[in-house]
């Protein structure tokens, strides 16, 4: 069969549309799952009145979010890391980090770098520390992945529009699912959390997901006959 040039070109449009179509489709899990719990840490005191680093108003559910999540992991077999930004104390390793609206934070040593006891990291989790925003950046987080024949990486925690966002783009580059869980993160403000979570969907459609679409997919994948529970019930749950 011969091609006419309008034709070849129709032809190769078909294939491409059809396969970004089939690549849009993707499940929330693809191949094996890790959930990456980001810097979820006690968090620094304000200095004269003001928090080394902004956040915005919340009423804290995501952090119940995010212990849901890290229990239903474990139930299913899921892998769990705990990410954790620490500074040398003699400010070495900021690098740049302090040009912007962050002051000095999260030094070692310091209450308000440990991990938030509540949400219950245990040793036999996997825990990572991190210089810089993403968990990628100057840590063995990707020879970890490797060791884990990980596929999708889960992300919660903060901040949305700083290092979960950086993590993400960072773990979409080096070719993973990505998935976000938009209410068990929290941003510098509602504004910046809204614009990096349609970031995110924008590099991986369907990235953005609910607590409760997780926990579904958690419980099915432990049980491997389907869910028990609807997903209105696992939303009255989270909320």
């Amino acid at each position: 069969m011969q091609f006419r040039v309008s034709d070849a070109a129709e032809h190769e449009s078909k294939k491409f549309y059809g396969a970004k179509k089939s690549m849009s489709q993707r499940h929330l899990i693809e191949g094996n799952p890790v959930l990456v719990v980001v810097d979820i840490q006690n968090g620094d005191p304000p200095q004269a009145g003001v928090p080394p680093i902004p956040h915005m108003q919340s009423d804290g559910s995501w952090v119940t979010n995010a212990t849901k999540l890290i229990e239903s992991a474990r139930e299913s077999h899921v892998p769990v890391v705990f990410i954790q930004e620490a500074h040398r104390r003699d400010l070495i390793d900021f690098g740049r980090e302090l040009d912007g609206a962050e002051g000095v934070h999260l030094l070692e040593g310091d209450h308000g770098t440990e991990i938030r006891p509540e949400i219950g990291m245990t040793k036999d989790d996997y825990f990572i520390k991190k210089r810089r925003y993403s968990c990628f950046f100057g840590t063995d987080f990707e020879l970890l992945m490797k060791g884990l024949y990980a596929d999708t990486l889960i992300f919660i925690g903060g901040l949305t529009d700083v290092c979960v966002h950086y993590s993400f783009v960072d773990g979409h580059q080096n070719n993973y699912f990505c998935r976000v869980v938009e209410d068990s993160v929290t941003g510098s403000s509602v504004d910046a959390h809204k614009a990096s979570l349609n970031a995110m969907e924008y590099l991986q459609t369907g990235a953005r997901r609910t607590t409760a679409e997780v926990l579904q997919t958690f419980q099915q994948r432990a049980e491997g006959l389907g869910a028990t529970k609807s997903p209105a019930e696992l939303q009255s749950a989270v909320s």
